[in-house]
C-alpha cells in the first residue's frame, strides 16, 4: 500500500462511524499470511447489531511518534484486551499512514450487542476503525474520491484488524476471498449484486443463549485449522459453497439456501469438536431441534446459522416475521434474550 505524506499541521476535529456486524453464511475459518483467508466466505450485513465509534483528534507533533497516542472510552464493559488490540492495529498502520503518529486520538466506542459472545463484535468494531481512518485520509489529503476506491480501501484496512471486518464496510450480501469470480480478492471484500428480491430484506433474529464472552476466541479457532487433518477438505468445500450459495440466492431457491446455510453452521462447529473445543451449549442444540420441528410442521422457511459461539441466528423471509416471532415466544426457556435484525444497507459516517 502506498504510504501517505506527513502533514505540517492538522486542524482538530471529530467524526462518528456506525458500522454493522455481519453474519457469515459460508464461514471464514482459517487464515494464512497476514489476515488472509484460507477459504472464501459470504455474509449478510446486519442493521441493528452495530458498533458506534466516535473519534476526536488533535495535532500533537510534526514528527510522527512510533506509537499512536490513543485514549479509549468504552460504553458498557471495559476490555483492556480489546484496547490493546486496537493499539497494535493503529501502530501497525503508522508506516503507511504516518499522520496517525502525529495525532492525539480519543476513541469512544459502544456495541449494541454483547461483546465477544459470537456475534462478530470484532467485525463491526474494526470496520468502524477502518472506515474512520479512510474518512480521515480523505479529509486530510483529498484522496479516495470515488466510493469504490474509498470502500475498497476501508475493507482492506478493516481486514488488517479482523478478517470478517472486511465484509462489514458494505451492505447487503458480501463476499470475501478469492473464488471463481474475477472480482473477488483475499485482500478486500466485494458486494454481491443481482440477488433475488426475497433476500433483500431477509430477517435475522439472534437468540442470545449465553451473553458471556465465549471460552475460545476466534483467533484461537483459526489456529486450529493450521493443524487440523480435515482443513484441506474444509477449505475446498467452503470454496464450492460460496459459488453455489450465491447462485442459489440469485435464483431465490429457499430450500437449497436452507440446506447450504445449516450445513455450513454445523460444519464450523464440527471442526471445533474434532479439536476438543465445545462452543455450543445444551440450549443451542435444543433450539435447533425446536426450529427444525417448527419448520416441518408449519412450512415456514426459517433456518439457523451460528457464528463462533453458542448464540443462534434465525434467518427467514420478512413475509414470515410474525410466525417466527410467535415461535421465538414459545421457546423462551432456551435463551436469555434476543435481538431482531435484518439485512442492512451498510455503515454510516458523519463528520
Amino acid at each position: 500500500m502506498k504510504s501517505l505524506l506527513l502533514q505540517k499541521s492538522i486542524e482538530a476535529g471529530c467524526l462518528k462511524v456506525k458500522a454493522p456486524s455481519n453474519i457469515a453464511l459460508v464461514k471464514y475459518w482459517g487464515k494464512k499470511g497476514h489476515q488472509l483467508p484460507c477459504n472464501p466466505s459470504v455474509s449478510f450485513t446486519l442493521s441493528e447489531a452495530f458498533t458506534e465509534t466516535d473519534i476526536n483528534w488533535e495535532f500533537e507533533n510534526p514528527t510522527p511518534k512510533e506509537e499512536v497516542d490513543i485514549h479509549f472510552h468504552f460504553g458498557g464493559d471495559h476490555s483492556e484486551k480489546f484496547a490493546e488490540r486496537v493499539r497494535r492495529y493503529f501502530n501497525s498502520l503508522i508506516d503507511t499512514h504516518p499522520f496517525l503518529g502525529q495525532l492525539k486520538l480519543s476513541i469512544r466506542t459502544r456495541n449494541s450487542f454483547p461483546h465477544s459472545a459470537g456475534i462478530a463484535s470484532s467485525a463491526s468494531a474494526m470496520a468502524s476503525l477502518g472506515l474512520a481512518i479512510c474518512a480521515m485520509e480523505r479529509k486530510f489529503f483529498k484522496t479516495l474520491k470515488s466510493d469504490e476506491e474509498f470502500y475498497r480501501k476501508a475493507s482492506y484496512l478493516a481486514r488488517e484488524g479482523s478478517g470478517s471486518a472486511a465484509r462489514s464496510v458494505y451492505g447487503g450480501l458480501v463476499s470475501w476471498g478469492q473464488y471463481e469470480n474475477d472480482l473477488s480478492s483475499d485482500e478486500f471484500a466485494t458486494p454481491v449484486s443481482n440477488i433475488h428480491s426475497v433476500f433483500e430484506d431477509y430477517r435475522d433474529s439472534i437468540l442470545i443463549v449465553d451473553s458471556k464472552p465465549k471460552s475460545v476466541s476466534s483467533s484461537e479457532g483459526h489456529k486450529i485449522m493450521n493443524v487440523s487433518p480435515y482443513s484441506h477438505v474444509r477449505f475446498e468445500l467452503a470454496r464450492q459453497r460460496v459459488g453455489d450459495l450465491i447462485s442459489v440466492m440469485q435464483k431465490g431457491d429457499l430450500e437449497r439456501f436452507i440446506a447450504i446455510v445449516e450445513n455450513e453452521a454445523l460444519e464450523l462447529h464440527g471442526m471445533m469438536l474434532t479439536s476438543n473445543y465445545m462452543l455450543l451449549k445444551p440450549n443451542t442444540l435444543a433450539l435447533i431441534e425446536e426450529l427444525r420441528a417448527f419448520r416441518k410442521e408449519s412450512g415456514v422457511p426459517a433456518c439457523f446459522t451460528l457464528d463462533a459461539g453458542p448464540n443462534l441466528h434465525l434467518l427467514y423471509p420478512s413475509a414470515y416475521a410474525q410466525k417466527v416471532k410467535n415461535f421465538i415466544d414459545q421457546v423462551k426457556p432456551h435463551y436469555e434474550s434476543f435481538l431482531h435484525d435484518h439485512v442492512g444497507t451498510g455503515p454510516q459516517i458523519h463528520d
